[in-house]
């Protein structure tokens, strides 16, 4: 696999960085996951479990820690400071996501690391990144998409922002901290030195909308979501009711979709109007909405099966999973229990990621990495009664 050989110390809680580290994962480095003695990782116990009894973790830690280890250290002591940074020695890469400044105060920041280890790849993911004047703000994802501006882009049809299905912030920040890393261990490679990167949610939304700044760079304003192309401003991108109360969407504005579509329900002349987003296109909406009304769902998948427009039924969380698509693309695996887990979507042609899919137990391997380090079974034991590890 790519990652072989790679080791990821992360020392990051909840989603961004444990998504990152577990597609290293996935791609067959070895990830250990530093834990607090007392709880270890938060989203341990957070949502759903898994069967009759229930498993001792949720799904939501299954599906961010699988194929990693589990090592408990209590950082805030002089020892279990020195073991990380001896640990550390051996890393290739480690990933923290506390506030800015707690991994300074904690003894274990680049610096520290990079003195015991120049080749280490350091990654911090933060709010809003180590430097600015909201450095010292706390805030997760639903914080960072209102105060960069995505959340007032996501409303309904009164206009009011809602809560957002997947958090955008959390889930970039990870996907960039997997590019970051790459790019760093590739030119580790060639310099021999690892680097530092200081990657902020709220960078990582902002640089995910270049087909959204036309309003804001284009003309100095706001933009109003029902305007816009991909807000609501253009019949070819919106949700529309069907007459059992479900719902289905039209996704592609190119205009040989408009034509394809409104010349099979004989209204070609509608056709002209969807040359440019707006209030234009308000008689294509009342058109396509009492259209779509006048017919099930059912019936409209059959309807469009044979033309060529970007149309799709609006699937609930389970149906997807179901779909054919989604099993063809192993992106539902199941393990020995019958559990299922979440597939990997980098599919390289040669060596393919193999996840493994069980998930650690709270610090169930800090005896075999303290002995990696030459601790016997006498200090290991005395650590554990200083409550070290």
């Amino acid at each position: 696999m790519k990652l072989e050989g790679i080791r990821v110390l992360d020392l990051s809680l909840f989603l961004p960085g444990p998504t990152a580290s577990l597609m290293m994962a996935d791609h067959g480095a070895e990830v250990i996951k530093i834990e607090t003695v007392e709880e270890g990782e938060p989203n341990r116990h957070i949502g759903q479990r898994r069967g009759t009894p229930p498993d001792d973790t949720s799904v939501y830690f299954d599906c961010t820690h699988r194929g990693k280890k589990s090592l408990t250290l209590n950082l805030k002591s002089t020892a279990g400071r020195e073991l990380f940074l001896r640990l550390a020695e051996t890393a290739d890469v480690v990933i923290e996501a506390f506030r800015p400044g707690v991994v300074a105060r904690l003894g274990v920041d680049y610096a520290a690391v990079q003195a015991r280890n120049p080749r280490i790849v350091y990654v911090s993911i933060s709010a809003f990144g180590q430097t600015g004047p909201l450095v010292d703000r706390p805030a997760h994802d639903l914080a960072v998409e209102a105060m960069c501006g995505l959340l007032s882009l996501n409303v309904d049809a009164s206009g009011r922002p809602v809560l957002p299905a997947m958090p955008a912030g959390d889930m970039l920040a990870a996907t960039l901290a997997l590019a970051g890393i790459s790019m760093a261990l590739y030119r580790r490679t060639i310099t021999g030195m690892g680097d530092y990167l200081d990657l902020a949610m709220m960078d990582s939304i902002l640089a995910a909308m270049p087909n959204s700044m036309g309003a804001a760079f284009g003309e100095g304003r706001a933009p109003v979501p029902a305007e816009e192309r991909i807000w609501g401003g253009n019949a070819f991108y919106r949700i529309y009711e069907t007459a059992d109360g479900a719902h289905v969407v039209l996704g592609g504005v190119e205009m040989k979709f408009v034509q394809n579509l409104l010349g099979a329900l004989g209204r070609e002349d509608l056709v002209p109007l969807c040359a440019r987003p707006g209030a234009g296109q308000a008689p294509v909406v009342e058109f396509l909405t009492e259209t779509f009304r006048s017919r099930t769902r059912a019936e409209w998948e059959t309807f469009m099966a044979d033309l060529d427009v970007c149309f799709a039924p609006v699937n609930d969380l389970r149906t997807g999973l179901d779909l054919p698509q989604t099993h063809a693309r192993e992106m539902v695996r199941v393990d020995a229990r019958g559990h299922e887990h979440l597939g990997v979507p980098l599919r390289f042609a040669r060596e393919p990621a193999m996840p493994r899919l069980e998930a650690p137990a709270h610090g169930a391997d800090t005896d075999t990495i303290l002995a990696e380090l030459g601790l016997d079974a006498a200090a290991r034991a005395r650590l554990r009664a200083e409550g070290v590890c």
